[in-house]
């Protein structure tokens, strides 16, 4: 597939429960792309959590709205774009968490942005306030995938 550079695009409505559909579109297409079954695993969950944080944040669950995962493969990566018109988000703003803190009061939540930029290569995020916001995720074959590809 990475020589082929097709486009992939899936549109969904704001639910939790179009998750699943996300997640077999991504794996699918990771899979197809070269990844491994564990790479493909770590794209999978962290476009899910770009997607929940959409969902969460963005949207405030509003279930009517859309979100686009359009996925883009080139030579030797694949970047992953999840788009909406919700609420701006402004990573820069936002702190990682203090994971030994985290996890000793039994938190749930507020590690999707550490998941995703901990899962994925390259995190990039664009957004215009009252326009669309964009988040890029990317992820590189490694040699041994490459090699497997051929």
């Amino acid at each position: 597939m990475a020589g082929k550079a097709q486009k992939l695009t899936k549109t969904i409505e704001s639910r939790t429960d179009n998750l699943l559909e996300v997640r077999e579109f991504v794996l699918q297409a990771s899979r197809r792309f070269g990844f491994s079954e564990e790479e493909a695993s770590k794209i999978v969950l962290a476009v899910d959590e770009a997607c929940t944080n959409v969902i969460k944040h963005a949207y405030q669950y509003a279930p009517d709205r859309t979100i686009e995962i359009v996925i883009q493969p080139e030579k030797s990566s694949l970047h992953i774009t999840v788009i909406d018109d919700g609420k701006a988000f402004n990573p820069s703003v936002a702190r990682l968490p203090d994971l030994k803190q985290h996890l000793s009061h039994y938190r749930r939540g507020g590690l999707g942005i550490y998941l995703m930029r901990t899962l994925m290569d390259k995190v990039e995020y664009k957004y215009a306030p009252g326009k669309r916001n964009e988040v890029r995720l990317t992820k590189y074959l490694t040699a041994s995938e490459s090699r497997a590809q051929s």
